[in-house]
Order: structure tokens, then C-alpha cells, then sequence
């Protein structure tokens, strides 16, 4: 049995499709699994460090916003989109899949498109409360449309049959990872309060912007250690923004790009301040942590901010909006959170209370139904 994953663009693309993958190795053992995405998206360093198959297809997205650079970038989509399809084909044959699932970014679209001609089951995933664009198209052939919530489903536009309300698939390694162990291998103190801050995978430059306020703020709190991912994007602008600051080599202020092992990190926080994309609110559930959120506006409905406030809702997270992110307004939230560790333990456990343990095996489950009947249900 072989299973082809399309996925693509960010870790909210990539990560569940991973962890359906790992799923599914466990539930069908013997299986043999491919990924296909972008050489020169971050999808092909996470899927070959995990030791899957990887099959490169180049696809861009279209730029709305009318510019001379984007008029050259929308050129190169509309080639590589002219290109698209032939090299999905050439990926199915070489690969001869029996399913076909796409959670996400535009090389979902040519690769399931190409499969659902050629009569292979497929399956969709969608994270969000407001479906992308790529999945409200494949809904409409896919064989399967998971949903992660109800919100999504007439959005999604498929008939009913082939919906399956699910939630976000967490990686198991999310919930079981050690926080002792984590916090050891991080050099931890048990005494040290742990900030975890991330704006995805590509960055967020306001988001950034503030970390840097904030890390100033820090040098003055001994007992507080940073972690902060930039994003590949804003890697560059934040060094020089952490250089003019003073806030390059301190053990307590720690940078990177991208966080590679999130269960761990994760599990070794107090405290995360990150956007509020649905994966990343599914892990932070999971994980049981206590969160600042700073929602991304520049999203199709301003869904983060409706994603942000079902944790500030329940006590689980402070939401900033980022039109009130002043030079202080973080710095000022996270100063009032750490003083106490209890009232941090209990948004983390507020936090717990929307975690969906379940999706991933309801996935994997009507995945093998699927493989089996041809049908979800």
C-alpha cells in the first residue's frame, strides 16, 4: 500500500500532514509513504530529516496586490502553474499511490487534481475555520474532506457524505513528550521561568519587533530564559534588530530560525507568545501551556483572531491585538503573567481543555475505510 502526501508552504501545512503520516505507519503497518512539495519550500528539509520519500513539484502562489514585482512573480506562477500538472502526473506514476492526501499550500492543488483524474482516491484536510482557496477547490472531487472545525464544513462546499468533522491532527510526540527531560536537555533550571516565542514558520515581523522590546526588558530578570524563532523570512532583519539592541549571544535570550523540535520545546515552556494560526493553537492545547497571542491580521476573515479568542475565553491565553501592540504592550502582559507559576500551570490546564486527542485516529480510521469501501462512511 502506498500513500502520497501533498503538502506545502508552512509548518501549518506540513506538520499535520506529518503526523497523519506517522499515524497511519502505525495503523497500517507496512505502508509506504511519499511526500511531494516544493524543493525550496521548508517542506523538503522536514519530510527527508523524518526519512520520507520526497518528490519535488514547484508551484507558486498568484500575488493580488498589483505591483511591478508582483506582476514578475505572478509571470513565474502562471509558468510553473503551465508545469504544474505533467510533473504531478510523472510523480503518481512513479509513485503508483492508492490514496492521495493534501493538507494544505499550493502543490496540494495540481497534485490531487492530477490524482482524482486519474480515478485515485484522495483526501483533503483542512485546518482552518475559513478554508484556503487550493481546498475549497479539491473539495469538491475529493473522495474524503476532513475538517478540523464545523465552521469550515459549508465553507468547504462538499456534500455531506464525504465530511468528516475531525479537529487538527496533533503529533503524538506533542502530548507525551517530558517536560523534565526537556527542560534538562534546554539547560533549564527548575527555579527559571521558560518563554517560548515563535510568529510561524516564515516569521512575523511586528510579532518580532516586540520580542526585541521584550528581551530587553529580560536582561533585568535573571530568572527568565528565552527562546525565539524568527521565521526564515525576518531571520536577517531580527539579527541586525537583536545586534543594535545587545541582545546577540546571551544564554538567557536564545535565537533561531525555526524550531525543529516543537514537542520539545514546547513541553519545556512556561509560557508561549506566538500567532494564532489553528495548528499552532491545536499544539498549544495539546501541550497544556499558558499563552500570549498576537493573531496575524493580515488573514482571509481575521479567522486568527476568532482562533485566539476561544483561549482567552476560557482563561487559557491574554490576546493582543496587533494594532494595540505598542513598544510596551507585551513586555507589560508577560511581566504581570510570570509572577505567578500557579496562575501559568492553571491557563495551561484551561488550555488542555480544547485539545482533540481523538483526530488523529479518526482520520486514520476513515482513511483505511476509505481504502477499503472507496467511501468515508
Amino acid at each position: 500500500m502506498r500513500i502520497l502526501m501533498a503538502a506545502g508552504g508552512t509548518a501549518g501545512h506540513i506538520n499535520p500532514a506529518m503526523a497523519i503520516a506517522e499515524k497511519m505507519k502505525q495503523v497500517c503497518p507496512g505502508v509506504e509513504i511519499h511526500f511531494a512539495g516544493r524543493k525550496q519550500g521548508m517542506e523538503c528539509r522536514m519530510v527527508q530529516q523524518a526519512g520520507y520519500a520526497f518528490h519535488e513539484i514547484e508551484v507558486r502562489g498568484i500575488q493580488r496586490r498589483l505591483s511591478m514585482e508582483n506582476m514578475a512573480r505572478n509571470a513565474a506562477a502562471l509558468y510553473y502553474l503551465a508545469l504544474s500538472m505533467p510533473r504531478a502526473q510523472a510523480i503518481l506514476r512513479k509513485v503508483q499511490p492508492d490514496l492521495v492526501i493534501g493538507t494544505g499550500g499550493y502543490v496540494s492543488g495540481p497534485v490531487l487534481k492530477a490524482a482524482a483524474r486519474s480515478g485515485i482516491l484522495t483526501a483533503i484536510h483542512e485546518q482552518n475555520a475559513f478554508p484556503g482557496i487550493t481546498n475549497r477547490l479539491l473539495a469538491r472531487t475529493a473522495d474524503a474532506v476532513f475538517a478540523a472545525m464545523p465552521d469550515a464544513v459549508p465553507r468547504l462546499g462538499a456534500s455531506k457524505e464525504r465530511v468528516l468533522v475531525t479537529g487538527n491532527p496533533v503529533r503524538d510526540e506533542i502530548r507525551t513528550a517530558s517536560r523534565v527531560l526537556a527542560r534538562e536537555k534546554l539547560g533549564i533550571a527548575p527555579q527559571q521561568v521558560f518563554l517560548l516565542s515563535f510568529g510561524g514558520s516564515l516569521g512575523a515581523q511586528r510579532l518580532n519587533e516586540a520580542v526585541v522590546q521584550l528581551a530587553k526588558w529580560e536582561k533585568t530578570q535573571p530568572q527568565l530564559v528565552h527562546l525565539h524563532a524568527t521565521g526564515a523570512i525576518e531571520r536577517e532583519d531580527f539579527a541586525a534588530l537583536a545586534k543594535e539592541n545587545g541582545l546577540l549571544g546571551l544564554e538567557q535570550f536564545r535565537i533561531c530560525e525555526y524550531i525543529d523540535q516543537m514537542p520539545m520545546a514546547l513541553a519545556a515552556a512556561d509560557l508561549v507568545i506566538s500567532r494564532a494560526g489553528a495548528l499552532t493553537l491545536a499544539e498549544i492545547a495539546a501541550a497544556g501551556r499558558a499563552a500570549v497571542l498576537i493573531p496575524s491580521p493580515n488573514v482571509a476573515e481575521n479567522h486568527q483572531y476568532y482562533n485566539a479568542l476561544q483561549l482567552e475565553r476560557i482563561g487559557a491565553a491574554c490576546v493582543i491585538e496587533e494594532k494595540n501592540l505598542t513598544q510596551t504592550a507585551l513586555t507589560d502582559t508577560v511581566a504581570r503573567l510570570v509572577k505567578s507559576s500557579a496562575d501559568l500551570m492553571e491557563m495551561g490546564q484551561r488550555a488542555r481543555a480544547l485539545d482533540c486527542p481523538q483526530a488523529l485516529q479518526t482520520i486514520a480510521d476513515a482513511l483505511v475505510q476509505l481504502m477499503k469501501t472507496g467511501r468515508l462512511q
